[in-house]
């Protein structure tokens, strides 16, 4: 299982939650921090999940992948965050 996704069920975080998650981290990743925030999970536990995604980005589109959604939503919500802090 991705080291991502098992960071989230091993907080009881559900499947709904965690498919709201990464649907809005494809539509809006300045958003996905805040519902990230609102899930619980402890502050040691925080700083590991995004330590993982700092050091290992591809650890998003495999859990993408494995929650069957579009990758492509995510390298545009990408594109678009990188658009706003050139800004």
């Amino acid at each position: 299982m991705n080291p991502i996704l098992a960071i989230l069920k091993e907080h009881n975080i559900s499947d709904e939650q965690v498919q709201a998650l990464f649907q809005t981290l494809t539509e809006n990743p300045m958003m996905a921090m805040g519902v990230i925030a609102q899930l619980g999970i402890p502050q040691e536990k925080l700083q590991q999940l995004m330590g993982l995604v700092m050091q290992n980005p591809a650890l998003i589109k495999e859990a993408v992948d494995e929650l069957g959604l579009d990758f492509s939503k995510v390298e545009q919500a990408k594109e678009k965050l990188n658009q706003q802090q050139s800004n």
